[in-house]
């Protein structure tokens, strides 16, 4: 396969709109895509779920990578995301915001920033094809020690 290719499968479940999809290169990792009852038994994570994740892991991995090549102690990382979906079809996102939390001994938040801008402008291809499209907000928080669970939960005052 070329390296320029990316390549998914989508098996039907159910009698419903549950699917199982795994990529073609990595065959025996599947994750499953359903909705919510009545279309779907909610099985699995939709398409928004999947976008926020696909987000996630890709700016995630983009923040580390870069991180790492600074010579930058990364103990532990983690991203919080949470979109904000229209009310009236076609749904979608308005609005997503990022947290990313990095548990780092020798990192400043400027640093880490940093990380995170590079990964929006250039290194990022999931933010590149949504940045014009939906409004992305970001925050950054440096820890020194644990990371704990219950610092970033997006709900509450912290909604967007």
């Amino acid at each position: 396969m070329s390296d320029t290719l990316e390549e998914i499968k989508l098996n039907l479940k159910n009698d419903k709109v549950k699917f199982e999809a795994y990529s073609t290169a990595h065959p025996d990792m599947k994750i499953f895509f359903d909705y919510k009852q009545p279309i779907g038994d909610g099985n699995g994570f939709n398409g928004l779920e999947l976008l926020l994740l696909s987000l996630s892991g890709c700016s995630a991995t983009a923040v580390v990578h870069l991180l790492k090549k600074m010579k930058k102690e990364v103990a532990e990382f983690k991203v919080f995301a949470k979109g904000e979906r229209t009310s009236a079809p076609p749904v979608k996102f308005k609005k997503i915001k990022l947290v990313f939390v990095l548990g780092s001994t020798n990192t400043t938040i400027e640093e880490l920033k940093k990380c995170i801008s590079m990964s929006e402008d250039s290194v990022c291809p999931v933010w590149q094809m949504i940045k014009n499209n939906v409004e992305v907000e970001t925050e950054a928080q440096v820890v020194q020690g644990g990371l704990e669970p219950t610092i970033l939960s997006l709900s509450g005052k912290d909604a967007l």
